[in-house]
């Protein structure tokens, strides 16, 4: 199983806590980790801010050589999907295929409403938007990228959501599901993904299973409050983050994105513990 890492705090309060975002970029891949995420909201909101994450991940690339980098996720039906395809494939290019472009509905309407898409057809906005980009990229559009991807066919998709339609639109469009949970919860998705997939000429072990979870080692304070569990418990060990890893892997994710929960000073410690997690992982993996 790969590890990848977010390179600033979840989530930045003020724009000081992301001055050494590029720094820690570097540390991420010197450390040995697969990949570098970047979320996404237009707004900051209680969790605090979010820098967009295609710029991001743009500089990351920049400043890195090998990791690749991965939106988790792109809010996809408040782009223009011609306007999208072209950033991804500008992306996919200049970092020499090492982009993972990772899209989702999105959840909150007042960001629908500052940007003027309307949330309830968000849904029906991925999918159109998910097929033009397709088309784009294979070179099957009436229209011609300004920029075409450098990976055939296209950057890797990872589309998350758990609801009926999003592992469909999974089955349809991805590489890979990107959602969370505990080992259960994957294992039913990956169950769930197999009932579905009977009905589609995909056949299920080729849609990855991927997943985000927040990384607190011992040791180390919670800043602010998680978003989600955290990995390996309420008051998670060593040994129990190893285990909950381990189950994940078992059952059947290949790659886990964390965020770490902590103040931006202690981000690099973190990392440093976590970088033996990454040797684990692919162990295990």
């Amino acid at each position: 199983m790969h590890l990848g890492f977010a390179p600033h705090r979840l989530w930045p309060t003020t724009p000081a806590d992301l001055a050494d975002v590029l720094d820690t970029a570097r540390l991420i891949e010197n450390l040995g980790f697969d990949h570098v995420i970047a979320g996404h909201h237009l707004l900051a909101g209680d969790l605090g801010l979010s820098p967009d994450p295609l710029i991001l991940l743009s500089a990351v690339a920049g400043a890195t050589s090998r990791i690749r980098v991965a939106s988790s996720i792109l809010i996809a039906p408040l782009y223009d999907p011609l306007v999208a395809a072209h950033q991804a494939a500008t992306l996919d290019a200049l970092s020499e295929g090492r982009f993972i472009m990772g899209v989702g509905t999105g959840w909150d309407p007042t960001e629908f409403a500052a940007a003027g898409a309307p949330f309830a057809e968000r849904g029906k906005r991925t999918d159109a938007s998910l097929a033009a980009m397709r088309a784009l990229w294979r070179g099957e559009s009436e229209h011609v990228l300004g920029m075409p991807p450098r990976t055939p066919d296209g950057p890797p998709v990872w589309i998350g959501g758990t609801s009926d339609a999003a592992l469909r639109r999974a089955l349809r469009f991805a590489t890979a599901w990107h959602g969370s949970g505990d080992p259960e919860t994957i294992t039913a998705t990956g169950a769930r993904i197999a009932e579905l997939a009977e009905s589609t000429d995909r056949d299920p072990s080729t849609l990855a299973l991927t997943t985000v979870a927040m990384l607190l080692p011992p040791g180390f304070e919670l800043s602010g409050r998680s978003p989600g569990p955290l990995l390996g418990g309420e008051r998670p060990s060593r040994e129990s983050i190893v285990d909950e890893l381990g189950r994940l892997s078992e059952a059947g994710v290949s790659s886990c994105s964390l965020w770490a929960p902590v103040d931006a000073a202690a981000l690099p410690d973190v990392l440093a513990w976590a970088a033996e997690l990454a040797e684990v992982a692919a162990e295990v993996g």
